[in-house]
């Protein structure tokens, strides 16, 4: 851990982590103290949230503890699944028609009602995402709504607003994973996010569909999203990290859809759904759903690429060094020699290392030291062929911005787009480089 979290704090933190203490002082400071110090920024970042409302959330629960933490922010994720009931209730007068009950069965011909309605606004909803206020949203459906009246397209708007909202909450709810309730709440985040991948495949003019793909003992589930076109286009796999989800990556790059890029998004192997910790042997899995990629026919097979965000950034690394089916990739705040140091681990949360032991199977601190370490990378740098863009913060208060400055020193292909006074994988920055990656994931595919 590195950065300007004073080292007061970060002491504080660690000896709440190795004695075990951090639930026992939440409960006196807060929950926000033991989190990462980017934990708000992103979550108002994946839900359009009010940053100050959310920060306030954030400072009333007091407990890492599963009913504790999941009970309060499930309740949080409620209040905004009736905002969206009431907002569709307005637009279609069918009081009949309950959110709740058709994401429980997602696909047609469940969300064909709810497309007939909501699918209109999904252009505009994936051109601007969740938006803060709803000033905000009656701004942008009256001056850009086209096929519904400004009114019907700003109560569409709302609500799927409002559900990726409540989406965000679950997902919340079910940091970092593992336990029962989180557990739950994940499954209710992954049911919302299949209802709104429904709306936007009947709205927009790509594919936004499911998939699921065994992979030995494993099933990676995610959603995919292709252009509607009679030649095989480039596609990238998307990945993220520790306790990251594909909902949190897929909606924000479907502005992106008019570049004619392919998108696979999957979440990485040891969290959530999956059945075995990761490892290095991890690095099937990601070769199967590659091959899987390269065989998909509307896939130009000879420009595939990998873009992965935090310890995502990591798997994105190792494939661009080791398939040679990779043409291209992108590395986003990437653990891959100094954050796996144990001098690095000063001030990590221990909900965080909790949650890494989980991830890698590790039974205690050694063992988890140990594995991490084994994960190095520095020595394959040299081996990534292909282009790499490495993308983070200058002020990595997770991990160690060292680990990308040296990446892309040492790749021989390697671009580093270092954001100056920002975090882990440049929340600050999110958008901003979510289109440098696509205008230069299109370049290094040959596009414009």
């Amino acid at each position: 851990m590195s950065g300007k979290i004073p080292l007061r704090k970060r002491l504080f933190i660690s000896a709440c982590a190795i004695t075990r203490s951090s639930e026992f002082a939440a409960r006196r400071l807060g929950t926000a103290r033991f989190l990462p110090e980017l934990f708000a920024l992103r979550y108002s970042n994946m839900g359009g949230l009010d940053r100050e409302v959310f920060a306030a959330q954030l400072a009333g629960i007091r407990s890492f503890e599963d009913e504790r933490w999941c009970g309060y922010w499930d309740d949080i994720a409620e209040v905004h699944l009736d905002a969206a009931q009431a907002a569709l209730e307005k637009l279609t007068d069918r009081k009949s028609l309950e959110l709740r009950d058709v994401m429980r069965k997602t696909g047609p011909p469940h969300t064909a009602d709810l497309a007939a309605f909501l699918a209109p606004a999904a252009t505009l909803f994936a051109d601007h995402g969740p938006q803060a206020t709803r000033e905000m949203i009656a701004t942008i459906t009256r001056a850009e709504a086209r096929d519904l009246p400004a009114e019907n397209a700003e109560a569409a708007f709302i609500v799927l607003d409002e559900v990726v909202k409540a989406l965000t909450y679950f997902q919340v709810s079910a940091f970092p994973g593992e336990t029962p309730s989180r557990m739950r709440a994940y499954a209710r985040s992954r049911q919302l996010t299949d209802l709104i991948v429904g709306i936007f495949n009947e709205g927009l003019d790509i594919a936004v569909e499911p998939f699921s793909l065994d992979v030995g003992s494993e099933v990676v589930r995610g959603y995919s999203a292709l252009p509607k076109s009679d030649e095989p286009v480039p596609s990238v796999l998307v990945t993220n990290g520790l306790e990251g989800t594909v909902q949190e990556l897929l909606i924000p790059n479907l502005r992106h859809r008019d570049r004619g890029i392919a998108m696979f998004v999957m979440e990485m192997p040891g969290t959530y759904d999956y059945r075995e910790p990761m490892s290095a042997d991890s690095e099937a899995i990601y070769n199967s759903v590659i091959s899987w990629i390269a065989e998909e026919p509307r896939v130009d097979a000879t420009r595939i690429g990998m873009v992965g965000v935090s310890f995502g950034g990591y798997w994105s690394t190792r494939l661009a060094a080791n398939n040679p089916a990779l043409r291209c990739a992108v590395s986003c705040g990437a653990p891959t020699h100094h954050s796996f140091s144990s001098t690095g681990s000063v001030g990590i949360p221990e909900i965080i290392l909790h949650a890494l032991a989980n991830v890698t199977g590790a039974g205690n601190p050694l063992s988890l030291s140990r594995r991490l370490r084994s994960l190095s990378l520095r020595d394959r740098y040299g081996d990534i062929a292909v282009p790499l863009l490495v993308i983070n913060g200058d002020n990595d208060t997770l991990l160690s911005s060292r680990d990308s400055i040296e990446l892309a020193e040492r790749a021989p292909l390697g671009e580093l787009v270092l954001y100056p006074d920002d975090d882990h994988c440049a929340m600050g920055h999110y958008e901003e480089w979510l289109d440098l990656c696509q205008r230069w994931l299109s370049q290094n595919f040959g596009g414009t």
